[in-house]
């Protein structure tokens, strides 16, 4: 008799689900003819976005006002469009460099823009009223860094109030009286869900009201919605979605708009293999927060099993860019096998427009339990020192000398006329100042830049600069590279 009820539970279901699923791969499939095509990148600032907020103020379906202007004077613009009953307010760049829900949200406008998917956005238009506030923190995008102007992190803001973003935020909530919020984030790209290799591309968190993290109907609601996104994203990522910790932080917007009564869905987008840009992750913030909005206008979400909420994966932090496994490497005459993780920290360019790669060993040892977004596997490898040779100037430096440098165990050159304006070397080699010379003696030791070669059979077989892997036995095109350095 229960496999005969679970059967016609299954076929009533069926047809609420599939609409859904439907929706979110019709979504996820044309992308791109949404796509805001002037935000290719994810430094973006306060003039790149004003131009497509202007060009909403002419369109009858929006309703654009300024709430507020930031210390340094830039306005902070709230866009409204719908006529539902139940108030959803969206805020994305509270912190300033972290830009991907931002992207998302002006691909969301081209998508209300359009004749396609009537009957959907007829649900949403229609049950919702939808409160958009892109870039919260200006200021801090302009020089793409967390805090804002006053040095402050505007969501460690909420009891005080003292910055004029901080204020606006609650002011906008209070008066749309939001049932639902999405509070959007990025974190680290070095964040896995527990147990797996993969990265936490996207994480979600139903924010704690209290100390002790009790579950009402505000909490509650948000987990229901944050499971239904967490369906969508694992057709598309799987395994890449984890939760982020709920613990309770008392000063947080997050943890105080679920105190103030809005059912609060925390979303952080995180690393995705050779998607430095976050563009695939911007495509998975497009495609969740609409299949969200669409089952909050649907109610479909209502009756999820908040079981599902706790089966998703707590986010852990056991990610490298490279992995280098079981290496040999001699210290003082000794053989030791050594695992290395590698990072690849962004070094801001002059506009803060662009960045260059630095990049540090951040653990070694045994490093079994950790994983790389690629992993190398030395067994029967050798770690060798880089040797440096000497040129003129830079007219010597191409990408054939650099790659027989490589071969012969070359990671540094020293340039006697180096152009002093340079940050970094636009090839896979460090360059230094005539006089400047790499360190006598060579060591791995954390934080220091992973520079080295692997030798086996006494051939070099890779080069590591600047913590990018090379195979020197395939050409250089084709490989991800990095970027060198220059040492004054």
């Amino acid at each position: 008799m229960k496999n005969y009820r679970a059967f016609f539970v299954l076929l009533f279901i069926m047809p609420l689900l599939l609409p859904a699923q439907d929706f979110a791969e019709r979504l996820y499939q044309s992308f791109d003819q949404y796509k805001a095509s002037t935000l290719q990148k994810r430094r973006i600032k306060y003039a790149d976005i004003q131009p497509l907020i202007d060009g909403l103020r002419d369109n009858p379906q929006y309703r654009v006002k300024k709430v507020g202007k930031s210390i340094e004077g830039r306005d902070l613009t709230l866009i409204s469009m719908g006529s539902g009953d139940i108030s959803v307010f969206l805020w994305s760049q509270m912190h300033g460099d972290e830009p991907t829900a931002t992207l998302a949200i002006f691909d969301m406008f081209n998508f209300f823009n359009s004749d396609d998917f009537t009957a959907e956005k007829q649900n949403i238009l229609s049950k919702l009223s939808l409160h958009f506030i892109p870039m919260l923190n200006p200021d801090g995008a302009e020089v793409y860094q967390r805090r804002n102007a006053l040095g402050i992190d505007i969501n460690r803001d909420a009891l005080r109030l003292q910055s004029p973003e901080s204020r606006t935020l609650k002011k906008v909530r209070d008066s749309v009286n939001a049932a639902f919020g999405f509070n959007l984030h990025d974190q680290s790209r070095y964040y896995n869900p527990k147990g797996s290799s993969k990265p936490a591309t996207i994480s979600y968190l139903a924010t704690a009201f209290n100390e002790s993290k009790e579950v009402n109907t505000i909490r509650a609601n948000a987990m229901k919605v944050i499971v239904h996104m967490n369906k969508v994203i694992q057709r598309y990522a799987p395994g890449q979605v984890g939760r982020y910790s709920d613990d309770f932080e008392p000063r947080a917007f997050g943890d105080n708009i679920a105190k103030w009564g809005t059912s609060l869905i925390l979303i952080e987008s995180g690393g995705y293999p050779n998607d430095f840009e976050k563009q695939e992750i911007r495509k998975l913030n497009y495609v969740s927060m609409l299949s969200a909005l669409h089952a909050i206008a649907t109610d479909s979400y209502s009756d999820i099993n908040l079981e599902d909420y706790e089966a998703i994966p707590r986010n852990d932090r056991r990610l490298f860019d490279l992995k280098i496994e079981k290496a040999t490497y001699n210290l003082m005459g000794e053989d030791y096998i050594l695992d290395l993780g590698i990072r690849r920290q962004e070094r801001d360019l002059p506009g803060h427009h662009d960045f260059y790669f630095q990049s540090h060993i951040a653990d070694q040892g045994d490093l079994s339990t950790f994983y790389g977004y690629e992993t190398f596997n030395a067994t029967g490898y050798r770690i060798l020192p880089a040797a440096m040779m000497t040129v003129p100037d830079h007219s010597a430096i191409t990408k054939n000398t650099v790659f027989e440098a490589l071969k012969a165990g070359i990671g540094y050159v020293t340039v006697k006329t180096l152009n002093r304006e340079l940050s970094f070397s636009d090839y896979p080699i460090h360059l230094m100042a005539n006089g400047k010379k790499p360190p006598e003696s060579f060591r791995l030791v954390p934080w220091e830049n992973p520079t080295f070669f692997l030798q086996k059979e006494g051939r070099f077989t890779h080069a590591v600069i600047n913590g990018f892997i090379i195979d020197l036995a395939k050409p250089l095109e084709g490989q991800r590279l990095g970027n060198g350095l220059i040492f004054k």
